[in-house]
């Protein structure tokens, strides 16, 4: 017998027409994927204008905060003059002495001081450095669809691997500092890997295992810096012993200057992780399952391992982070050791597009508001709150591109950015 065959036959349709006729479904708003979509796409340009917007505004404040601004106003109407000379130094003079203070002391550059002059730069990197890395610990995450919240508790509970090893064990210079700093890693990473296990194997949300376990580092350290093998010998309060200098950071330039050599390997493990996420197979996993975990779990990966490789690698980075503080700049652990750096890397992950290279510029950018933002405040007296709501309006308007799209009516982008100009130009 002949085989029979259909009178209405399926067609075949290629990729385009399929596509057409079934698009692929987006992302619910407010969703992990969507809000990944969302910051992986952003382009340079907006994260830019997020910046310039958010300078723009804090100028805003700047002024209305300014005495001498205010007291021009009462008059504004009899010498209008007066009010903007007021507002142009006003302005004026914070950002200068916010450029000044972050990058280059002009005054001792043209004296031909170079150590007082680059003494801004130097600490602007040296604030910088653990929050790149710090950054990388949350985008590495990121960038598999996970919010790695847990960067503040991780640095914590590294700072008592990573500084025990540093003030305890009596090895040669280098290796001792290898020591310190890899044991730091490992705790990082074992702290960070519980959440990942714990996301894999019972999916438990990543963000609510990363804030608990936030906690429980800080008063686990709490509680370490309290025993006798921990506390330093004669003190009653929460401190470790001194570093030796075997196990600390060289100087880069000198002891007139805080930059020390963490911060080269802070850019060595930016490039070391832009070649695991671009160039190898398990950064090539990293990313599919944070496009879409379950087309790669159809495709025979297994997303639940990749997820705890993924914060094992973030945890990995921030215990590299707070060396940066343990053997770096401070040579102790106290109870203040990681201070705020693993919630600010949420902000430069964002701002850096959750790339190593952009978190690598937008570490440094708030590392210079940072620094920059010293000098204001003894200069001006513009209250250093400022540089606070700066980064505060920085992640506001990453997180919302088409705001800022709509603000500088920037042709093209989502439908939604499209909508929202529309509106803002009536």
């Amino acid at each position: 017998m002949s085989e029979e065959r259909s009178e209405n036959p399926t067609p075949i349709l290629d990729s385009r027409t399929r596509d057409t006729l079934h698009p692929p479904a987006e992302p619910p708003p407010g969703t992990s994927a969507e809000i990944r979509r969302s910051v992986l796409g952003m382009n340079l340009l907006v994260s830019f204008l997020s910046v310039v917007l958010a300078l723009v505004i804090g100028g805003v404040l700047i002024v209305i905060s300014s005495p001498e601004v205010l007291s021009a106003a009462f008059y504004f109407f009899d010498r209008p003059a007066d009010t903007f000379s007021a507002i142009w130094q006003t302005l004026s003079s914070a950002y200068s002495a916010l450029f000044q203070g972050a990058i280059v002391n002009l005054s001792a550059l043209s004296e031909g001081d170079l150590a007082r002059a680059f003494y801004p730069m130097s600490e602007s990197i040296t604030i910088a450095s653990p929050l790149i890395v710090a950054g990388l610990a949350v985008a590495i995450p990121f960038r598999a669809g996970l919010f790695n919240i847990g960067a503040q508790g991780q640095m914590t509970f590294a700072a008592i691997g990573g500084g025990y090893v540093g003030f305890a064990l009596a090895l040669p210079a280098g290796l001792h500092l290898a020591a310190s700093v890899i044991m730091a890693m490992v705790f990082g990473a074992v702290w960070a890997g519980i959440a990942g296990f714990l996301k894999a194997r019972t999916g438990a949300h990543e963000v609510i295992t990363t804030i608990m376990l936030n906690y429980i580092a800080l008063y686990l350290l709490s509680w370490v810096l309290n025993q006798d093998w921990f506390q330093r010998e004669g003190r009653n309060d929460p401190i470790s012993p001194i570093l030796p200098d075997t196990s600390v950071f060289p100087n880069l330039f000198g002891l007139s200057l805080r930059v020390h050599a963490g911060f080269l390997v802070a850019l060595v493990a930016v490039g070391v992780m832009w070649w695991i996420l671009n160039r190898t197979t398990l950064g090539f996993r990293i990313n599919t399952v944070g496009a879409n975990a379950s087309a790669a779990r159809t495709a025979g990966m297994n997303v639940g391992r990749t997820w705890i490789v993924a914060m094992l690698l973030g945890g990995a980075m921030a215990g590299l982070a707070v060396t940066m503080n343990v053997n770096g700049t401070d040579k102790v652990v106290t109870a203040g050791v990681v201070g705020a750096i693993g919630f600010d890397a949420i902000t430069v992950a964002l701002l850096g597009r959750a790339s190593p290279f952009g978190v690598l510029w937008a570490g440094l950018l708030f590392g210079a508001l940072r620094a920059g933002g010293l000098t204001m405040q003894a200069q001006t007296g513009t209250p250093i709150d400022i540089v606070l709501v700066l980064q505060a309006l920085i992640v506001l308007f990453i997180a919302a591109p088409a705001l800022v799209r709509a603000v500088f009516r920037i042709r093209g982008g989502s439908s939604e950015a499209m909508s929202l100009a529309k509106g803002w130009n009536g």
